[in-house]
């Protein structure tokens, strides 16, 4: 707040509904005292998010709003969505993966996963081929266009995720990635 607005100046009345100026009192929290016989209009020059600031879904929601653009910017010059590249990246990572696995890892439900997979694989990024152990499932596996798409994309992700992150020092990113694990663990 620049030195010339103190709490007091931060939310003032711009005026009374009958025309005459009044001034808000701003109790110890930053909130306007509520003159219950008085209807005033404030003009906010600068917005207390004090509160919502103090909560870890909001600063985590802002955080991932931001991160999600990046990824979403990146994803963009290969059509695809999160979901489906996450998707892919898993598969690339571990052959034979099942759909019931992919599921459990993105927190998703099966009907969802079964038309992103049949989409990913009319669009020859991925096949089905029967599973060795159990022969009601089927594992899924990167064709080649699918290892292509996912080596490219993979570290244009990564440099993008750098790039959005380069204010927060080494140490500070494995922590906070570190502590954003423990929370969904």
């Amino acid at each position: 707040m620049p030195a010339h607005k103190t709490a007091e100046t931060a939310t003032r009345p711009a005026r009374a509904l009958r025309g005459t100026r009044a001034r808000a009192e701003v109790a110890a929290d930053g909130i306007p005292a509520q003159d219950a016989g008085a209807a005033e209009v404030f003009a906010v020059d600068t917005v207390n998010a004090s509160f919502l600031e103090s909560l870890l879904g909001y600063n985590a929601r802002r955080a991932s709003l931001s991160l999600v653009g990046v990824f979403m910017k990146c994803m963009a010059r290969f059509d695809l969505k999160i979901v489906e590249f996450s998707v892919l990246s898993l598969v690339g990572r571990n052959p034979g993966i099942t759909s019931r696995q992919l599921c459990q890892q993105l927190d998703m439900l099966p009907p969802n996963m079964v038309g992103m997979i049949d989409a990913l694989a009319r669009r020859g990024f991925l096949e089905r081929r029967p599973h060795p152990r159990d022969g009601r499932a089927t594992g899924l596996y990167l064709t080649a266009a699918g290892r292509e798409l996912v080596d490219t994309a993979e570290p244009q992700l990564k440099s993008s995720e750098e790039k959005a992150v380069a204010h927060l020092s080494e140490t500070e990113q494995a922590q906070l990635m570190q502590l954003l694990q423990k929370l969904y663990r």
